[in-house]
């Protein structure tokens, strides 16, 4: 299997990429909410090549199929993993569409999870302000204010 074009993956990215950022209310940890970075990649049953190699590109994540859209999608959620292949990628091989700007946020996120910053109520409540900024029509479980009233800093 050839090895791709690092470009080639950046453009791909562009177009079928998501960076993401999603939270679960979780009673047992001490701020309440769980923030779980996520990278992945979309593709239909006839790209599953492509999204293999793209696996054996990155040497992380998984591929899963994803019954709600009838898609397979490479995903990558290790803060590790996203801190020591994909975002080292994309600082060498830029996205140089709409998506950088969300990936810049997604870096930011993930540089102060990967600092155990998720778990101190204040720094919290920015990367919720962050993430909240990205993908726009990107769906969501928690309204933003939900999760910030568990963090007890919005009474509304």
């Amino acid at each position: 299997m050839e090895k791709l074009n690092p470009w080639y993956v950046t453009g791909l990215v562009e177009g079928e990429g998501t960076f993401a950022v999603s939270f679960s209310l979780r009673r047992r940890l001490t701020v309440g909410i769980e923030t779980r970075p996520s990278f992945s990649i979309s593709q239909n049953e006839a790209n599953l090549e492509l999204l293999k190699r793209v696996h054996a590109y990155f040497g992380c994540g998984a591929i899963r199929y994803s019954r709600a859209d009838r898609t397979y999608k490479y995903e990558v959620r290790s803060v590790r993993d996203i801190m020591k292949r994909i975002i080292p990628h994309f600082r060498r091989y830029p996205l140089q569409g709409a998506k950088a700007r969300d990936f810049e946020k997604f870096a930011r996120i993930c540089e102060m999870v990967h600092r155990n910053l998720h778990l101190n109520r204040r720094h919290l409540r920015e990367i919720i302000e962050i993430a909240y900024s990205m993908n726009p029509a990107g769906k969501r479980r928690h309204r933003k204010g939900d999760l910030l009233r568990v963090l007890g800093e919005d009474k509304g």
